[in-house]
């Protein structure tokens, strides 16, 4: 893999790999009762897709805050009303959290629960940077069983389903086999590398800036990069597709001191984030510790 020198922020740049394809299998009984579920999320995603494809190209949307570095669009709301309308009407019972609705807090006596983040990567959709998703997931008791992120200005579809493992459009997909830091493509925060959070870490591994928790996850699942991890909080909705992903895709997710991920919970707020394939796995979790 063809390595550059670092940059002013002490990340490295680095050229994109090829997905790793995974062995077909046969979908089972878990994943057939799964296919309505699949089906509507890829619509969903696609619908909402769309718009934001729309009013990225001709930067026709409001922006506006939710607090401290935390803008939002009118792209992300009509984006959100858009999924919410199709999985809604296919699965009334299901439960809803999404980051740009109201927390109805009936979704905890739900047995699966739709997390949602419309657009994931906000920052970079203002900035015209084409790394932001839309990230659809299902959790049945606090476990991600579906997951789907797509990125519709490079039009990927990544999708997972309990029992059939997971895919970037019709192809599965694997995390990396690298077994070393010193080889590794780490995916990292843009906001995190700009704060010099990163240059720590740029001696070990390949430090890579990427747009979008949900896009990095899925990234990793299909093998273009070995590892993402981040010490800052995440919200549910930002990491319920990707950890579907990323787990289906035969890697390992956590928060950052190891502990296993539970979604649909009270508080939606994760501490941290590291993804990894197995053998990196116990190596950057170490370093992350420190």
């Amino acid at each position: 893999m063809r390595r550059e020198k670092s940059t002013a922020t002490g990340a490295k740049k680095t050229s994109v790999r090829r997905v790793r394809a995974a062995p077909r299998s046969a979908p089972g009984r878990a994943a057939a009762s799964l296919q309505k579920e699949l089906a509507a999320a890829k619509k969903a995603a696609l619908s909402a897709g769309s718009a934001l494809r729309r009013h990225f190209r001709h930067r026709s949307f409001e922006v506006s805050s939710k607090g401290y570095d935390n803008p939002v669009t009118s792209a992300d709301l009509e984006a959100d009303r858009s999924i919410r309308e199709l999985l809604g009407a296919a699965f009334p019972d299901y439960g809803w959290l999404s980051e740009e609705t109201s927390d109805d807090r009936s979704r905890l006596k739900r047995r699966r629960v739709w997390i949602v983040d419309p657009l994931d990567g906000t920052k970079e959709f203002i900035a015209g940077i084409p790394e932001f998703v839309v990230s659809i997931a299902l959790a049945e008791n606090g476990v991600p069983i579906l997951g789907v992120t797509y990125n519709p200005l490079k039009r990927e579809m990544f999708w997972a389903v309990r029992g059939r493992g997971a895919h970037l459009g019709r192809r599965p997909i694997r995390v990396s086999r690298v077994r070393t830091l010193a080889r590794a493509t780490v995916l990292a925060s843009r906001s995190e590398t700009a704060r010099g959070e990163w240059r720590e870490f740029a001696r070990r591994m390949t430090v890579s800036p990427t747009g979008s928790v949900a896009y990095k996850l899925a990234l990793v699942a299909c093998g273009r990069a070995d590892a993402t991890f981040s010490r800052t909080p995440k919200s549910e909705w930002d990491i319920a597709a990707g950890a579907a992903l990323v787990t289906l895709a035969g890697g390992r997710v956590s928060d950052i001191t190891g502990e296993e991920l539970r979604f649909n919970q009270p508080r939606v707020t994760v501490g941290g984030l590291l993804a990894s394939n197995p053998s990196l796995y116990p190596q950057i979790l170490k370093l992350a510790r420190r």
